[in-house]
């Protein structure tokens, strides 16, 4: 599919997609040189292969989140649609446009927070001092609640599509109300969704990119990386803590630009045959969600046997998870994507779901109940 797209792209098509993942490539040399050449040989206190790796991921997942997907992908089809039948390119870029703005707000942060490490930080390095306490309690409440909010956003939003699933087993298919889900998925989408309707050129979803940034998932994710690095050390260098939004940028950059083209390469491959259309949204919402309250999780219970006398710091379960390694958390999320993709690849080939399902979308749909006209596609 990907090669018979990509071969039937105009040469001006062809060198805009090329020209983005140059650009994809350059943040992954930068961030990842960096790290593996200066920082990881200097051997800083905390900061191993495995924060890179989260900090990778952690962009990674937020590509996830239900608002990127809808701002991408609702942008993207609507744009598709006026343009079918016309000699315009297809909006490959939606996706590229829209995390380099969002990389604006991550980059801006990661700034920030090596001119506040510069300027304060002699009053929160000192382990006894009320300020750093407070600070470390409460950056890490923050960071965890809103992670624990957007995971419980997105699980509403997957017991919808869970719903719409199952009524397919029945030979049932509401097209309308998959709309209504997937359209409400994102909470910045909701406010700005009439704007973003009136988008029709590509660069239109920067300024976009840079609301959604605002967002304070996006701002507790880099927090917590950057937060980590100044805690590692006390004379971190600023190379060192910049390369983690870097990396964040780079994991985020790629995946909302591949959603931006895949949407397109999608739509001509009837990829919106109705059972694809949801078990996609199934496997990426179900991830998003899974991750989420992994890192929530495990930010909260390490704050447990920080703040209350009894609970062992050393050993057990609490020992555990207050000395959980955060290096260890980026290849933890490492395998949740492996393992997430391939069980639901393998349940889709083995449990021959479209086959059944769709099967029944044709042919067994109730009374008063259409198929989509996408499934003769």
């Amino acid at each position: 599919m990907f090669r018979h797209s990509f071969a039937s792209m105009t040469p001006v098509e062809r060198t805009r997609v090329l020209a983005m993942y140059g650009v994809i490539l350059a943040l992954h040399v930068a961030g990842f040189f960096v790290f593996f050449a200066f920082v990881v040989p200097s051997h800083y206190k905390g900061l191993g292969i495995g924060v890179s790796i989260l900090a990778y991921t952690l962009g990674l997942r937020h590509a996830f989140d239900a608002d990127h997907i809808s701002a991408i992908d609702n942008t993207t089809r609507k744009v598709m649609s006026d343009r079918q039948g016309t000699d315009q390119p297809r909006p490959f870029g939606f996706g590229f446009f829209f995390s380099l703005g969002h990389s604006s707000i991550v980059v801006a942060i990661g700034v920030g927070i090596i001119v506040a490490e510069r300027t304060v930080f002699s009053a929160v390095s000192n382990n006894s001092s009320g300020l750093e306490r407070f600070g470390g309690l409460f950056g890490t409440l923050v960071s965890a609640s809103f992670l624990f909010l957007i995971g419980l956003l997105n699980l509403v939003i997957l017991a919808g599509i869970v719903r719409i699933f199952r009524s397919m087993r029945r030979g049932e298919y509401d097209e309308a109300e998959l709309e209504r889900q997937l359209e409400n998925r994102g909470l910045f989408y909701r406010f700005f969704g009439r704007w973003m309707r009136s988008i029709n050129k590509e660069w239109q979803l920067y300024p976009v990119g840079v609301v959604f940034g605002l967002g304070f998932d996006t701002a507790t994710e880099v927090a917590l990386l950057a937060t980590t690095a100044l805690a590692a050390s006390q004379h971190v260098p600023w190379y060192a803590i910049i390369c983690l939004p870097i990396l964040f940028t780079a994991g985020m950059t790629l995946m909302d630009t591949t959603d931006g083209l895949f949407m397109n390469l999608a739509y001509e491959w009837a990829f919106f045959q109705p059972v694809r259309r949801v078990y996609y949204n199934l496997a990426i919402t179900g991830l998003s969600v899974a991750i989420c309250f992994f890192i929530g999780g495990i930010e909260t219970l390490s704050l447990f046997p920080y703040e209350i006398k009894g609970l062992s710091q050393t050993h057990g379960f609490w020992g555990f998870m207050y000395n959980f390694n955060i290096n260890t958390a980026g290849f933890v999320i490492v395998g949740m994507f492996l393992f997430t993709w391939l069980a639901a690849l393998l349940l889709w080939r083995f449990g021959r779901i479209e086959e059944k399902w769709g099967a029944r979308l044709q042919h067994g749909a109730p009374d008063g109940v259409t198929p989509s006209p996408c499934a003769d596609r």
